[in-house]
Order: C-alpha cells, then structure tokens, then sequence
C-alpha cells in the first residue's frame, strides 16, 4: 500500500512540472533582452539624401548624367546607368567608369577632360548644388570605405575629393584636396595658397604619398577642423592605421571657398575609348558640426 501512494506521488509531480514547462510560460526580460541583442538593427552604408550620384552617360545636351538618391534607393537606374554603378549582394555598390567623353562639365575629346562615376555630396540633404559648407566654421569629416578592384591605362584614379565652389565674388571651383589610388599607393594631392590675385589651381598644389593599399579595403578620413586639414588612414589587410594627421592651415591661409566632399571613381585617363576603371565602395559616413 506505501509503495502505491509512493508511485502516485512521483506520477503527480512528474506530470505537475511537465505541465509547468509548456510553451505557455512566460518568457524572462533577460531573454528577450537576449534575443533583441542577438539581432541587431542594421545601419545604412550610404544616407543616399545627402548624395547625387554622376555617370559619364549623355543626358541629352552633351554632359554627364545626375542620378539622385531617389532612383538609387528605388532601384530606377536606366540600363546603361546600371553598367556603371550597381548593387551587389553584401551591400557594396560597385563603381565602373571608363572614358565616354561625357563629363561633368560637358562633352570632352580625347586628351581633354576625365570622365567618372562619383557621388557629390548634399551634407544637408537639400538636392541642390547650393547645399555647401563652409571650412571658417565647424568640423567636417569623411570617412569612405572603399576597394579599387582595377585601374587600367595609367593605374589613377581619384577615391575622394573636397572640392571648393565658386560664389559671387569668389572666382573659381577648385579641385582642392584629392586623394588618388596610383597604382596601390595612396596620395594625397592638395591646393596651396595662390600667388597674390590668384585663385586656388593646380599651379599650386603639393602632393604626399601615404602608403601602399594595393587592392585592398580601405578606409580613407577627411577632417576639416578649425580651418585645418587633417587625414586618416586604415587598411587591416596592410597593418596601416594612420590616426589624423595634420596637412594644411586653409583658413589660415585666406581660403573661403565653399565645399562639398565627393567619393567613388574620377578616372585619370582620357587617351582612348577602351581603357577601364572599378572601385568597390563599402561605406561612407559624413560628420558635420
């Protein structure tokens, strides 16, 4: 008799915690914390308003293309466009150019002016070319990531730029810091002050080379802060992790330039139809303030 009220006992609180581990038991705050953790929201590579993009395609009166963010988030680019600029599966947009003779500044001959496919930025996210800042005032950062896959002809190309915007009373639209891909190597190529009267031009700009990414991921850093330029540099395939450098006193040195940052791939080579150029670009974040 004991040991059948013993039996019954244990098949009670057998079938008691059974029942008490149903999918019906409340779930613990540290576990949902848990799995809230374990999927993370994730962040854009690229705010797409605060960029035009530009592909050396006609766009019916000799120039380079505009496409805006809103084909691009949409997925409306043309046929041809899609050559030159598309998505690929990790999230990396892929940046084709070549020599068309359509730039943007209108239709060029061979051996006159560099065709790309380059993002121009909107740091305001106004679309107009009138949404530019100013280095009197502020910091302003890029930090682009990005691989160039290959670069046919001369082995250049131009991955960044700050380039300057001319104003009433401001003549010129100075290219005013590049910085090239030459055949692997990083370089920095940046305008000087001008000889009295003069604008800011190539006639006075000052080149660095930096270092050897070859065809690598890479993260370049543009840093414009109380006037001055600094640079930064990373590529973890290279062991390169360059913390800002400080260039050029701009401000100190009279420029008042407005400005915008632009990325992607501005071709170096204009001496035939058939050369080529691709940059993989992974990345780009933008700081203002």
């Amino acid at each position: 008799m004991k040991n059948s009220w013993y039996i019954l006992f244990i098949g009670c609180f057998i079938l008691f915690s059974t029942c008490s581990s149903t999918s019906d038991a409340p779930i613990l705050e540290e576990e949902a914390e848990m799995e809230e953790e374990e999927t993370p929201k994730e962040k854009p590579n690229i705010v797409w308003q605060n960029w035009y993009l530009s592909v050396p395609l006609d766009r019916g009166d000799g120039s380079a293309t505009s496409i805006f963010y809103q084909d691009i988030v949409n997925n409306n680019l043309s046929e041809q466009a899609s050559k030159y600029f598309y998505k690929n599966n990790d999230g990396s947009y892929t940046m084709y150019t070549k020599f068309t003779g359509f730039t943007t500044s209108g239709l060029s001959q061979l051996g006159g002016k560099y065709c790309r496919t380059e993002l121009r930025e909107f740091w305001r996210g106004v679309q107009s070319t009138t949404d530019n800042w100013s280095m009197a005032s502020g910091t302003h950062i890029l930090e682009t990531t990005l691989k160039v896959d290959f670069v046919e002809g001369n082995g250049r190309t131009i991955v960044a730029q700050i380039h300057g915007k001319e104003s009433p009373g401001i003549d010129g639209s100075p290219a005013t810091i590049k910085i090239r891909w030459n055949s692997g190597t990083i370089q920095i190529d940046y305008y000087t002050k001008p000889d009295a009267g003069k604008p800011w031009t190539s006639a006075f700009d000052d080149k660095i080379d930096i270092a050897d990414v070859g065809n690598e991921i890479f993260t370049f850093k543009i840093k414009i802060e109380n006037g001055k330029f600094y640079y930064g540099l990373v590529c973890e395939a290279k062991n390169i992790n360059i913390d800002y450098t400080l260039v050029y006193d701009y401000v100190g040195n009279g420029y008042v330039h407005e400005n915008y940052f632009k990325t992607g791939n501005y071709f170096g080579w204009h001496d035939d139809y058939e050369k080529a150029a691709q940059v993989t670009l992974y990345k780009v974040v933008t700081k203002h303030n």
